[in-house]
């Protein structure tokens, strides 16, 4: 791929001071991709669908687009399930994980031991793990044997003393770490005191969709003659989505042809707890404000397929999340991808992806300023329309062939850096002086000149 001077998402890797690096490009020569270098078997650690949540979601299109692009890599995936639940997992589920039982981990680390497996991938969330603020992954980190770099879904600035200890763990046993927005790397850095040069940025993948109008997608989403505002993903309380529905009334005066379309089941865990009841209190409030007419449900959780029907038919879509510490968003990016206006609150992940005027940040808990902004777009189509193009060429280098290849790069370097710390205790031990440094994202020369145990 030819080297690409701008710094796009998709191409770099984050630095204590700010500076980045394009993460394909960077590599020594000594450590790029070759047929040789790229691990044999990979496995995968995380949900996977058909359970129904993001990561599983991300772990599946993640491994659908190494097989894309590397056709000799092999991937397996332990699967972790929540308590009570079973899934009919494809066939490259190879060991499933139950998320309370800490054998199950110390298992499933004896099990990739004992296969051959060059390279551990670790999807992480707090939530999907055992233990207090999942701390049973602990105990198969510690027994792994083989590189690992883990993907970090949430990075808190303000842990309590669990999370904070896992992750401090998670750290020390992880060969590189990966994170999807400059701010995560920055409060791991301020907050974790993680080297900088541990720590590569690559994006939430997206799939690459052609740049087109939303009206050829509103026959197969019934939204035919509509002008769309969707929100798409689990539902549950921490969304927002109330403001969005207080904000129609006047949005639908002005536009009277809107309609806001909630796509996405309750979330596994809130509708075990308490059912429908945040689906129930929307619904009661539209009715309430007279916009009945102008929500529509979809009460379920949608294939990739639906998905890009839904995001395709809307003409804004819009995350109202009222927390600021929301990493990532998964949905935005996807929107984002897509060319789509965006108005969001400006959380973490929207503050960056929607710089540069490819979105529309408004205050958190505003429904005025959700419904002025909806306005001032809709009245605007030429505006509207350039926000779209912005938003869909900073996109490109976040499509999902472009991501596994940022991917296995971070493998083959943690591999490589492996295999040099190894050779190196093994042949030359000596201590280095804190001027000895390694620059960030490169192998010392000192290490690069030493022999290594580089498997095939």
């Amino acid at each position: 791929m030819a080297s690409q001077e701008s710094a796009s998402p998709g191409a770099t890797l984050a630095r204590l001071d700010g500076s980045e690096h394009l993460v394909r490009d960077t590599l020594p020569s000594s450590l790029r991709q070759s047929s040789a270098s790229l691990p044999s078997w990979i496995a995968v650690i995380g949900n996977h669908v058909p359970r129904q949540c993001g990561i599983a979601t991300f772990t599946a299109d993640l491994c659908d687009s190494i097989n894309d692009e590397y056709e000799r890599a092999r991937l397996m995936v332990i699967a972790v399930n929540d308590p009570g639940s079973h899934y009919e997992y494809p066939a490259r589920v190879r060991f499933e994980i139950i998320q309370d039982e800490s054998s199950s981990y110390e298992n499933a680390a004896d099990f990739l031991n004992s296969s051959n497996v060059a390279m551990v991938s670790l999807q992480h969330e707090y939530g999907i793990y055992g233990g207090a603020s999942g701390s049973l992954i602990l105990r198969l980190l510690r027994r792994l044997k083989m590189p690992v770099v883990t993907t970090l879904h949430t990075v808190l600035r303000e842990p309590d003393a669990n999370q904070r200890t896992v992750m401090e763990e998670i750290a020390v046993l992880s060969d590189r770490l990966i994170v999807m927005s400059k701010h995560s790397s920055l409060v791991l850095q301020e907050v974790f005191h993680v080297p900088a040069e541990k720590v590569d940025l690559i994006p939430h993948g997206v799939p690459d969709l052609p740049f087109v109008g939303p009206d050829q997608f509103k026959y197969s989403s019934g939204t035919e003659g509509k002008v769309v505002l969707l929100t798409l993903g689990l539902l549950s309380p921490n969304k927002g989505i109330e403001r969005v529905i207080e904000a129609l009334p006047r949005i639908v005066a002005d536009h009277p042809a809107v309609v806001y379309l909630i796509v996405g089941a309750t979330h596994p865990h809130i509708r075990q707890r308490e059912g429908d009841r945040y689906r129930i209190q929307l619904q009661a409030l539209a009715t309430k404000l007279g916009v009945k007419r102008n929500v529509i449900f979809h009460n379920r959780f949608v294939s990739p397929e639906e998905m890009s029907q839904f995001v395709g038919a809307a003409d804004i879509y819009v995350t109202p999340y009222p927390h600021v510490a929301q990493a990532v968003s998964g949905t935005l990016a996807y929107a984002l991808g897509a060319g789509k206006a965006i108005i969001s609150t400006p959380y973490w992940h929207a503050t960056e992806l929607l710089a540069g005027g490819r979105g529309v940040l408004v205050p958190f808990e505003d429904s005025d300023a959700i419904a002025t902004a909806t306005i001032k777009l809709l009245d605007n189509p030429a505006a509207c329309q350039a926000m779209r193009k912005r938003a869909y060429q900073y996109s490109r280098e976040t499509v999902w062939n472009r991501v596994a290849e940022s991917y296995m790069n971070a493998f083959v370097r943690a591999r490589a850096e492996r295999d040099a710390d190894t050779a190196y205790h093994v042949l030359e031990p000596r201590f280095y002086s804190n001027t000895e440094q390694v620059a960030t994202h490169q192998v010392s020369p000192a290490l690069s000149n030493r022999p290594r145990r580089i498997s095939a």
